[in-house]
């Protein structure tokens, strides 16, 4: 099974910035379903103004490492964004990668990873 290339380098801009259309049509999803499951509002992701923030850019940013660290083992971006939404994260008290993303503690999720990948228990 492969495993796309960098996610990250797939959905960025000439400009450095996440493209949102890019992530969104990668995950086969709206831009509004994009907004919803990392927890911003639908003009977020929509305009270009706020599309480039650096609160949004950072979530964006956080998403797609998380989602790039996942894919490896998953199989594919499309499994990985689907542990993202779905998986229960025992450690969590059963919250999802997603939950924790829209918290605002995407770096949780990225030690959490860091530690699985390290050997660590979940």
């Amino acid at each position: 099974m492969s495993v796309p290339a960098e996610l990250l380098h797939a959905v960025t801009a000439a400009d450095g910035t996440v493209a949102t259309d890019r992530l969104a049509a990668t995950l086969h999803i709206s831009k509004g379903e994009l907004a919803l499951a990392i927890g911003l509002s639908r003009d977020a992701v929509s305009k270009r103004s706020r599309a480039t923030s650096r609160q949004t850019q950072q979530r964006l940013r956080d998403t797609v490492e998380i989602l790039n660290r996942v894919a490896g083992w998953a199989g594919s971006t499309g499994r990985a964004f689907a542990w993202f939404r779905s998986q229960p994260l025992a450690s969590f008290g059963d919250l999802t990668a997603e939950d924790l993303v829209k918290q605002g503690r995407a770096q949780a999720v990225k030690d959490y990873l860091s530690r699985i990948a390290e050997g660590g228990y979940a």
